[in-house]
C-alpha cells in the first residue's frame, strides 16, 4: 500500500512538471502570494483616501446658509493629517519660510528708500510686533493644535466671516508668493549668465517644489531643515565677513566704520521713507507664523511647539537685526546698484553688493547660490502654507469640499494640485508681461501678513477673555504667553498703525505724483494696498450671504479639539518640576 502511495505522489509531481502553469495542481514557489503588493501598487494605494471618519457639515439649514461653528471646529480638530513633525522641524520650517527674498533682495530697495537707520528701526519694530504675535499664536496653537491654526482661530473666536476672509487672504498670499519665488530663483541664474532657457529653469524649480510637497510632511520637514541650515550658516558667515570688511579687512574697501551713516546719511526721505520700509520689513518676516500652522502635524505639540515658538523668534530677530545693521554699514543708500531690474533681482541684493564692493572674488557667486536656495525654500514653504490653509478652509465649509481630501499618508492632494496649477503662473517670467506680473504678485501678497498677524493678536485677546470668563484658570494653559493679552493689545494696535501708515504713503507718495494721470495714480495705489479691498470684499460677501455674527465671549468653544496628548497628571508633574528650577533657568525657559 505504501508503495502505491509513493507511486501516486511521483505521478502527481511528474504531471505538475509537464503541464502548463495554468493547469498545475501545486502552486509554484516563485509565484507572488495573493494580496502581495508591488512597489507601483503601493505608490498608487498611498494616494487613496485615508481611514473613514465622521465629517460634520459646517453649512446647513433649509437654504444651506446657516453656519455651524461646532461642526467646523470638530472637523478641523479631527483632520486626518499625519503627525510626523518634530521640534527641530518646526524651528527650521519657520526660519525657512521667512529668510528669503525679503531679507536678501527686498532689503536693498528698502535701504534705498529710507536709509540705514530707518531700515534698522523698521526691522526692530516689526521684530517686536512679531514677538507679540508668535507668543499669542503659541498659546492658542498649543491649546488647540487643529488644522488651519490661525484661520480656524479667527472662525472660532472672532467671526466665521472674518475667518473666511483671513483664511483666503493667507491662502492667496502663499499661492501667489510661490510663483514669485520660482521666478526669483530663475532670475538668480542670470547672475552667472548661464545659457539656460527661462522656461527650463522654471520647470526644474517648480518640479522640485511640487515633488517635495508630494513626498509627505516628514520629507518636507527634513528638506526645510537642510535648506534652513544652509541659509542660517550663510547669514552667520555674512555677519562675520561684514564685521571684517567694516574693520578694513577687505582687499579694496579699507576701514569703513560709520562712514555711510554720515555720508550720504542715516535717513532718506524722513518719516515717509521710514513708513515705506515697514511693509518691506513685514514681508521679510512673513512665514514665521507657519510654525503654528504645522502644529496640526506635530508629533507632540505640548513639548515641541513652546520651544519652537520661543527659539524661532530669537533666532530670526537676531539674524535679521544684525545682518540688516551690517548691510547698512557696508552699502550706502544712494548706491546705483540697489536699483535692480525688478523687485527680485539678485544683482540688487545688498549682501552681494557688499561683497563685490569689498573686492572679494568668488564669494559673490556663493552668496548668489545661497539666495537661490533661499527663495526655493520659501517657495517650498509657500506651497505648504497654501495647501494646509485650503484644506482647513474646506473642513470648515469655507472652500470646496474636494480640497479637504487627504490621502493615506496625510497629504492634502487636491489642495496640492490647486497650488501646483497656481505655480504655472511662474511661466510669466518668459512672457512680455514679466514686469507687470512681478508688481501685481507682490501687490497681492504685500499686506497679507499684516492682516494675518492682526487676526492672531485679536483672536488671542478674545481667547484669553473667554478662558477667564468661563472659569478656566490661566495656570491650566499648557503654554502661557509671558506677555499675556497685553502683548496682543500692543501687537494689534501697532499693526493697525502700520496699515494706516501704508495708506498714507499710498495716497501721498514720496515726491508727489508728478505728471501721472488719474489711472496711473490708481494703479500705484492698488499696487501698495491691493490686499485691503480683497479682504474686505471676501468678508462683506460672506457676511451678507451667511448672516454670521461675531462670537460672544460666553459662546466661545473651549472644548472641541483641545490638546489632550498627555494627562493632567503628567502636566502637573511638569509644573512641579519647574518650581524646583533655579531662577536663571526659569528666566531662560521663559525667553528661550
Amino acid at each position: 500500500m505504501s508503495h502505491d502511495v509513493k507511486m501516486d505522489d511521483l505521478s502527481s509531481m511528474e504531471t505538475t512538471k509537464t503541464q502548463s502553469g495554468s493547469m498545475a495542481t501545486v502552486t509554484p514557489l516563485l509565484r507572488r502570494p495573493e494580496g502581495a503588493k508591488v512597489f507601483g501598487s503601493k505608490v498608487f494605494d498611498s494616494f487613496r483616501s485615508g481611514p473613514q471618519r465622521e465629517f460634520a457639515p459646517a453649512l446647513g439649514g433649509s437654504d444651506g446658509r446657516e453656519f455651524n461653528a461646532e461642526a467646523a471646529a470638530y472637523n478641523t480638530a479631527n483632520a486626518p493629517l499625519s503627525r510626523k513633525l518634530k521640534g527641530r522641524h518646526l524651528q527650521m520650517i519657520a526660519i525657512g519660510g521667512s529668510i528669503g527674498t525679503g531679507l536678501f533682495i527686498g532689503s536693498g530697495a528698502a535701504l534705498a528708500q529710507g536709509g540705514p537707520a530707518s531700515l534698522l528701526i523698521a526691522y526692530i519694530l516689526i521684530g517686536g510686533v512679531l514677538f507679540c504675535t508668535v507668543q499669542a499664536l503659541g498659546e492658542m496653537a498649543v491649546s488647540f493644535p487643529v488644522a488651519g491654526s490661525f484661520s480656524a482661530f479667527s472662525t472660532r473666536f472672532i467671526d466665521p466671516a472674518w475667518g473666511f476672509a483671513s483664511g483666503w487672504n493667507y491662502a492667496l498670499q502663499w499661492l501667489f508668493v510661490m510663483p514669485l519665488e520660482i521666478m526669483a530663483a530663475s532670475i538668480t541664474l542670470e547672475f552667472w549668465n548661464l545659457p539656460v532657457p527661462g522656461w527650463a529653469s522654471i520647470t526644474i524649480f517648480l518640479g522640485i517644489t511640487i515633488a517635495i510637497n508630494l513626498s509627505g510632511v516628514k520629507f518636507y520637514g527634513e528638506a526645510e531643515y537642510c535648506f534652513s541650515i544652509m541659509k542660517v550658516t550663510a547669514v552667520i558667515g555674512f555677519i562675520i565677513l561684514g564685521v571684517v570688511i567694516n574693520c578694513g579687512g577687505g582687499p579694496d574697501s579699507g576701514y569703513i566704520g560709520g562712514r555711510y551713516w554720515a555720508n550720504p546719511g542715516a535717513f532718506n526721505d524722513g518719516f515717509k521713507g521710514f513708513c515705506n520700509i515697514l511693509i518691506t520689513a513685514a514681508f521679510s518676516f512673513s512665514g514665521t507664523e507657519l510654525v503654528g500652522l504645522a502644529a496640526a502635524e506635530t508629533h507632540n505639540p505640548s513639548r515641541a511647539l513652546p520651544t519652537a515658538i520661543k527659539q524661532v523668534f530669537w533666532r530670526i530677530a537676531i539674524f535679521y537685526v544684525i545682518s540688516i545693521a551690517i548691510v547698512g554699514l557696508l552699502v550706502p543708500y544712494d548706491s546705483a546698484q540697489l536699483i535692480g531690474n525688478n523687485d527680485v533681482d539678485s544683482k540688487a541684493s545688498p549682501f552681494i553688493i557688499a561683497i563685490r564692493d569689498a573686492g572679494i572674488q568668488g564669494l559673490d557667486s556663493v552668496m548668489n547660490a545661497v539666495v537661490m536656495i533661499s527663495v526655493l525654500s520659501v517657495a517650498n514653504s509657500a506651497m505648504y502654507g497654501a495647501t494646509r490653509t485650503l484644506s482647513a478652509l474646506a473642513e470648515q465649509g469655507q472652500a470646496p469640499r474636494a480640497l479637504a481630501y487627504v490621502d493615506r499618508r496625510g497629504r492634502p492632494l487636491v489642495a496640492i494640485l490647486v497650488a501646483s496649477l497656481c505655480g504655472l503662473v511662474s511661466y510669466l517670467y518668459v512672457s512680455p508681461v514679466r514686469a507687470t506680473a512681478f508688481n501685481w504678485l507682490l501687490a497681492l501678497s504685500g499686506l497679507s501678513s499684516i492682516f494675518t498677524w492682526t487676526s492672531i493678536c485679536y483672536a488671542h485677546i478674545v481667547f484669553r477673555r473667554a478662558w477667564i470668563s468661563q472659569g478656566q484658570p490661566l495656570s491650566s494653559l499648557i503654554y502661557r504667553s509671558p506677555i499675556g493679552s497685553t502683548g496682543s493689545y500692543i501687537g494689534f494696535i501697532a499693526l493697525i498703525l502700520i496699515l494706516v501708515a501704508q495708506f498714507w504713503v499710498a495716497i501721498f507718495p514720496s515726491g508727489g505724483y508728478g505728471d501721472e494721470t488719474a489711472s496711473e495714480r490708481l494703479v500705484d495705489f492698488f499696487e501698495l494696498c491691493l490686499a485691503v479691498p480683497v479682504v474686505l470684499l471676501f468678508y462683506a460677501g460672506y457676511k451678507w450671504w451667511y448672516r454670521t455674527k461675531w462670537i460672544r465671549v460666553k459662546d466661545v468653544d473651549l472644548r472641541t479639539g483641545r490638546n489632550e496628548f498627555e494627562s493632567e497628571w503628567v502636566r502637573e508633574r511638569w509644573r512641579e518640576d519647574r518650581t524646583a528650577w533655579p531662577r536663571w533657568k526659569k528666566v531662560y525657559k521663559i525667553m528661550c
